[in-house]
């Protein structure tokens, strides 16, 4: 596919078309990698994505329990307040 370079003040850019944007779900910023005579970008997907699913099925798997002590389990948070 052939893209346009255009003038953005005193910058050049890359213009992507609302399809590409929309299959590739590339919202507000991308990621941009350099590899040999390659540029490449990648959407960056957001933080904690898809953290919910993994969640509950952890919970369902029974394997959401703790793997050390709580450390706060014996002191008086008192003193905090």
């Amino acid at each position: 596919m052939e893209a346009s370079i255009i003038k953005i003040g005193n910058s050049k850019g890359l213009r992507l078309s609302k399809l590409i944007l929309d299959q590739y779900s590339i919202e507000d910023n991308i990621e941009m990698s350099l590899e040999e005579d390659r540029i490449i970008l990648k959407p960056i997907k957001k933080p904690r994505e898809g953290w919910d699913e993994a969640f509950k099925k952890m919970s369902e798997l029974n394997e959401d329990k703790l793997l050390i002590d709580d450390v706060f389990g014996d002191e008086d948070l008192e003193e905090w307040k």
